[in-house]
């Protein structure tokens, strides 16, 4: 154990040397001037300013989600802290490792509503995996160390820590302990046999693949496991990724609005294996497609996550890639070949990419981007309809190459996706956005050309909140209310800030933006004309009214 006298701001850098923090993400305060101080004159930490709080720490959850690293965010007191949560809140429910230093007030301040004081431990105690104040410099090492283990272990998550201005300065003799080392546990014996035997019994046996084989990287072990037992594999929401989609296997996505005929492949199926996913609202279509007539085997890295919304048949507490290695080795007889090949049919069905003339410009988007795009690409959304074409039609065949906010976030495609060109900078990044989620975060495009930072922002301009008017026309037929948004030339506002600038209205100016722009290596927004009417995958407005009448 190391023994240095330092001050409280040099033993927080220390700590993110020691966890070889690469890039810290913050908008300056003068709460915590004395770690910007050290920060300075730290040579292997690249510091990103960030026009607002919220991009910042959606850009440091993005990076996070590619890195696999701890996003690391500074912010000041309440009012930036507060800004910032909607990241935190984001980090928590996608299991995206961060850690998160807000300045405080002075510690004679606190209770005495201090300029800009907030109880900060407590307003993130319900959003994050924990939150804490340190009120003693020499305590620094060991909360901050703990932190980042807390962040990484078990279900990852955000940590919110809380320092208090005066403390920073403080010099103490610090005590470093060692480098985390993450635990990786294993299924016992007896959870093997368990589940081999359902397994066994299974005649349309289905694997749920989510965000814990990521955060393992146990993706080419789920397809060496998938292929041995010809398994069927859907996707969680926002969770493509984890296994490659062109596979014979692959049998589509459970999101927002997904296809009957996908639906239908979980209704059918009478054992489910849930790897790395928490079964959240919109993976299980709002807690119905998994029906007390499956089993239910249960494969995570969290104890608390096993049996929280199902109880399982056999809930296993474990690493994803120690999980896939062991029950590799089971014997099974496989008896469900043609229900793995019907349902990978059902997928085919609906998610042909053949488009004509007359399909909308959304999906032929999304066309010339998988023509044009090598199939490495990394692709980040944000919330909205207008992904809905994404997540329905592009095969993504890759690990680490789809990047989304299963919190449903707007905003955050954009900044995410310059934490994910930080993470990859060989790669080719594209943002997805909608013009009322690019607005949020739209000032985040100014610290990409600072940075120089060469993402591709695709922006689907209809001019309202997409989403919400497909509910609203549903719920409240033809009363228009708060939806629609203004005139904004995203082109202008991109070349305002130093970013290049296109705007399209047909897929034939589309492909001369796209191939221009891929020669390039500078941030790019190239704003897509959409038609109101085309307002889902699946409805038009008029369609919505039809069926209201």
């Amino acid at each position: 154990m190391n023994t240095v006298p330092l001050t409280a701001a040099q033993a927080i850098v220390e700590c993110m040397k020691r966890e070889r923090v690469e890039q810290v993400f913050c908008v300056p305060g003068e709460s915590y001037l004395p770690v910007l101080d050290v920060l300075h004159d730290e040579p292997s930490i690249h510091v990103i300013a960030n026009r607002h709080e919220g991009g910042a720490a959606f850009m440091a959850e993005g990076y996070a989600k590619c890195s696999l690293k701890p996003g690391v965010v500074f912010a000041t007191r309440a009012v930036g802290a507060t800004n910032l949560s909607i990241g935190v809140h984001t980090a928590y429910q996608d299991s995206t490792p961060m850690v998160v230093f807000l300045g405080q007030v002075h510690r004679k301040f606190r209770g005495r509503e201090g300029f800009q004081e907030v109880d900060l431990d407590r307003l993130f105690q319900h959003i994050a995996k924990w939150s804490v104040e340190i009120n003693d410099a020499e305590r620094i090492p060991e909360i901050v160390q703990r932190a980042f283990r807390v962040a990484q272990t078990g279900r990852p998550g955000p940590v919110v820590i809380s320092l208090p201005e005066d403390i920073l300065p403080e010099r103490a003799v610090m005590q470093f302990g060692p480098l985390m080392e993450k635990p990786r546990p294993a299924p016992s014996h007896n959870e093997i046999t368990k589940v081999a035997s359902i397994l066994k019994a299974a005649k349309r046996p289905l694997i749920i693949a989510g965000g814990g084989v990521k955060s393992a990287e146990a993706e080419e072990l789920l397809v060496q496991f998938a292929g041995k037992f010809t398994l069927p594999v859907i996707a969680a929401f926002r969770r493509q990724d984890a296994f490659p989609n062109n596979h014979a296997l692959y049998t589509g996505h459970l999101g927002l609005s997904t296809n009957k005929e996908i639906l239908q492949t979980v209704e059918e199926a009478d054992v489910i294996i849930a790897l790395g996913t928490r079964l959240s609202e919109v993976t299980t279509q709002d807690y119905t497609i998994l029906s007390s007539d499956k089993k239910l085997i249960h494969i995570d890295i969290d104890y608390g996550t096993i049996g929280k919304v199902y109880a399982p048949d056999i809930g296993i507490i474990a690493d994803l890639a120690e999980a896939l290695q062991v029950l590799y080795q089971m014997e099974i007889d496989v008896t469900w070949k043609s229900w793995a090949i019907k349902r990978r049919q059902a997928f085919s069905k609906v998610s042909s990419l053949e488009v004509s003339a007359t399909d909308v410009i959304n999906k032929q988007v999304i066309a010339m981007l998988v023509e044009k795009l090598p199939t490495d690409t990394l692709l980040t959304t944000d919330a909205g309809n207008f992904a809905g074409w994404l997540h329905s039609f592009y095969p993504f065949q890759e690990k680490h190459t789809f990047v989304g906010p299963t919190s449903g976030a707007m905003g955050y495609g954009m900044p995410a996706a310059l934490g994910a060109k930080l993470s990859f900078p060989n790669k080719t990044v594209v943002s997805l956005s909608g013009d009322g989620g690019f607005m949020m975060t739209a000032q985040e495009l100014e610290t990409a050309v600072r940075y120089n930072i060469p993402i591709i922002s695709l922006v689907f301009n209809n001019r309202m909140y997409g989403t919400i008017r497909m509910y609203q026309e549903m719920h409240f037929p033809q009363k228009v209310m708060a939806t629609d948004l203004g005139v904004v030339s995203f082109k202008d506002l991109a070349q305002s800030v130093g970013a290049d600038g296109y705007v399209v209205n047909s897929i034939e100016t589309f492909e001369t933006a796209l191939e221009q722009t891929l020669l390039k290596q500078h941030p790019t927004v190239i704003e897509i004309i959409t038609n109101k009417e085309d307002i889902s995958v699946s409805s038009t407005i008029s369609g919505i009214r039809r069926k209201n009448s």
